[in-house]
């Protein structure tokens, strides 16, 4: 067949979400008849909340189903304003918000007002799939920042300062972190703020796993520490982990005015606007009954207590425990140079396929997250599911030689 056509250069350095590729697969697998057990999907095992959905329905009868104003409708936005004063106790004002099609749409929307070409991105490793690929789509270059399970994935300053050059234009920060659970403890957070302000660097702080955490007391964050750097940070969040609504849609960035703005021209000309009816039930989410999240990370830790038990149990398998989310990201790679049948397990990818050949669990390799030596698990899923799926991994393992 010619090709007439060619993608545009920068397609070729962009790779598709590869825990969305695994958890495709892992559905149609499912749905030929295979006895799948998905430990892939990054989303709660939970219904939207009843008072959610019928919030929903209501904007459907009520005819509410047109464009909105592009940044979200006003009073979503302002209860978003009210929603971080109470519970952060940081003070925007209404057209400092901006509402988008799910957290990853407002990271691109930030990646490309901020970003461009020449600038780079400090980016810490293990790392959120997307982030690499959207810097790179804004024509800026990701720097990874190595975090190292040894230190509890933490931070470390003298790392920090071996990323930072003079074309450093800002830094992510997502913690509770995707694929980890680490939370960043304040000193390391106290380091990445005297480099911000320093350097100017603007510091987009990922906040979508903010409601679920294991540990008690307020949990760290870079504008606690550091309130001077207000004007530098753009903090994004959404309903889709703490309300379970992750079809619906609906993220939200909060920052500096003028970068909200820039951020509102980029949406203008792709979505324009969010789901009329999705930020309908998005307000009935933020302004009603805060315990759904609550009860979501109540029912998550005997979930976390169990698979850390037992990955624990299994022969030369470390796993650093998860301060928050719902994933644990198990250090597999003493068995690397291994084989079952003649087939060697190389890396993490041979890994999560001889996973889901062998045992049927679907996982997403650590290379996805740029650490190889590990193997992503979420536990959104049911206690059953999970004890035998953990009982099938440690099988598997065992199958090596």
């Amino acid at each position: 067949m010619t090709t007439i056509l060619n993608v545009a250069e920068r397609m070729l350095q962009i790779k598709p979400s590869p825990t969305l590729a695994v958890n495709a697969k892992a559905k149609a697998l499912k749905a030929s008849g295979a006895d799948i057990l998905n430990f892939s999907v990054g989303e709660p095992d939970f219904d939207t909340p009843a008072h959610v959905c019928a919030a929903g329905k209501d904007a459907i009868d009520q005819g509410f189903t047109r464009y909105t104003a592009v940044p979200g409708i006003p009073e979503l936005r302002e209860a978003i304003v009210d929603r971080i004063k109470v519970d952060k106790g940081w003070t925007y004002g209404a057209d400092q918000i901006q509402v988008c099609c799910g957290g990853k749409h407002g990271l691109y929307n930030m990646a490309m007002s901020l970003f461009g070409p020449g600038d780079e991105v400090i980016v810490p490793t293990p790392y959120w799939v997307s982030y690499p690929p959207i810097i790179e789509l804004a024509g800026a270059t990701p720097v990874l920042l190595p975090l190292s399970d040894t230190d509890n994935f933490d931070i470390k300053e003298s790392e920090l300062k071996k990323c930072a050059t003079p074309r450093t234009k800002g830094i992510i920060l997502n913690s509770p972190s995707n694929p980890t659970g680490a939370i960043f403890s304040n000193e390391a957070l106290r380091s990445v703020a005297d480099m911000a302000l320093e350097n100017k660097w603007a510091v987009i702080s990922d906040d979508i796993y903010d409601t679920i955490v294991y540990e008690d007391g307020p949990l760290p964050h870079i504008l606690n520490v550091e309130p001077k750097l207000m004007d530098q940070t753009l903090v994004l969040n959404g309903v889709s982990k703490s309300f379970a609504m992750t079809g619906w849609r609906i993220g939200y960035t909060a920052g500096p005015k003028h970068i909200i703005a820039a951020m509102n021209k980029i949406q203008s000309q792709s979505t324009s606007n969010a789901s009329s009816v999705a930020q309908k039930a998005a307000l009935a989410a933020v302004l009603g009954p805060q315990d759904f999240p609550v009860k979501m990370k109540e029912a998550f830790v005997p979930r976390l207590d169990f698979i850390i038990d037992k990955l624990e149990s299994i022969p030369d398998v470390t796993c650093v425990r998860p301060k928050g989310a719902f994933y644990v990201f198990p250090n597999l790679s003493a068995y690397y140079g291994k084989s079952f049948n003649g087939k060697v397990i190389g890396n993490s990818v041979d890994m999560a396929d001889f996973f889901l050949d062998e045992a049927l669990i679907a996982s997403v390799p650590g290379a996805a997250f740029g650490a190889d030596d590990f193997v992503r698990f979420s536990f959104a899923t049911s206690m059953d599911i999970i004890k035998e799926g953990m009982r099938r991994l440690e099988e598997a393992l065992m199958k090596l030689t």
